[in-house]
């Protein structure tokens, strides 16, 4: 009899894994922090901020993610220390990346020059722990409309075997970010809690509108990577924000699982190269994307935050 039930209970669990929606049976995501490391923010020091962003992912359960660097930066006044703080990050278990040296845009030089600032990059983080052969796009500036540029920039970066660190979700979160560091320099009193609930609601959005443009195009939800930014609103609210991923039936990846994905081999040709992968690979196959998520836009996400963030300044 309890084989019986033991067999009857697989057959229970396999029938409600076929009738489960596609979108509840297979949403993965891993976490990117870009422009490492930065400088003061609104509210927390840049080693607060780096204590806060490592305890918070620990307590969230988030095994690993990813630091994409601009080595250039440790030279910076306000970045003092950024050495140490990369250091912890990788002590902790995350794995660091090639956002170029000193943060350029593509479409504002050569490709050439453009291969000699990852290069400088590459010389620091080469041999360094928790080191990956991952190149992120400052910007997600591929080249723009200039395709012989992009093309001598891939070919560039296969030759010194660097991946493309790809995003496929975005929320825009440095935009928030700029908000609040322009509040606090203006003694602008900000409600907190209004600030954590718009945080999580526009990156939340963001991935949900990314995933469903993923579905329409490739028939599948891939292993995502969202792009954020080492922010003090990262620190701060990062485990509200994995929270709500989870209970809207997302698994929390390492950025290893995630760039094994088969989009790691994409290279979309379309009329201009920036930008999320998922939505270049979109473009490319001409497919109607899913209706906009409102407040990833600059204008209605400042709207929202001074009606909401610093309009109500006092906490409920």
């Amino acid at each position: 009899m309890r084989g019986v039930r033991v067999f009857l209970s697989l057959i229970l669990v396999a029938f409600a894994f076929i009738f489960t929606p596609a979108s509840a049976q297979q949403k993965r995501i891993a976490l990117s922090f870009d422009d490492v490391p930065r400088g003061r923010g609104a509210f927390l020091s840049p080693d607060e901020r780096t204590e806060r962003l490592i305890a918070a992912l620990k307590d969230a359960g988030v095994e690993q993610a990813v630091f994409f660097l601009n080595p250039a930066k440790l030279a910076d006044a306000d970045s003092a220390g950024g050495e140490a703080r990369i250091a912890a990050y990788v002590a902790a278990g995350h794995v660091i990346g090639n956002h170029s040296n000193t943060h350029p845009h593509l479409n504002t030089m050569s490709a050439d020059d453009y291969l000699v600032d990852i290069d400088a990059a590459e010389q620091w983080l080469k041999g360094r722990n928790g080191y990956r052969p991952w190149f992120r796009f400052p910007f997600l500036d591929e080249g723009g409309a200039d395709k012989v540029k992009r093309d001598a920039v891939r070919a560039g970066l296969a030759k010194r075997g660097l991946r493309n660190g790809y995003v496929t979700a975005d929320g825009s979160d440095w935009n928030l970010e700029a908000l609040t560091v322009k509040a606090a320099a203006d003694g602008t009193p900000m409600n907190m809690t209004a600030l954590r609930r718009l945080y999580v609601a526009s990156q939340m959005s963001g991935v949900e509108y990314h995933d469903e443009l993923a579905r329409r195009t490739i028939g599948r939800s891939p292993a995502h990577v969202l792009l954020l930014h080492e922010t003090d609103l990262a620190a701060l609210y990062i485990g509200d924000l994995v929270a709500e991923l989870r209970a809207h039936g997302w698994t929390i990846i390492t950025a290893d699982e995630a760039y094994a994905d088969p989009l790691a081999s994409v290279m979309p040709d379309v009329p201009f190269a920036a930008g999320t992968l998922t939505g270049s690979m979109a473009w490319q196959k001409d497919i109607e994307p899913p209706l906009w998520p409102f407040w990833i836009t600059s204008t209605v996400t400042q709207s929202l935050f001074e009606k909401r963030v610093l309009a109500k300044a006092v906490e409920p």
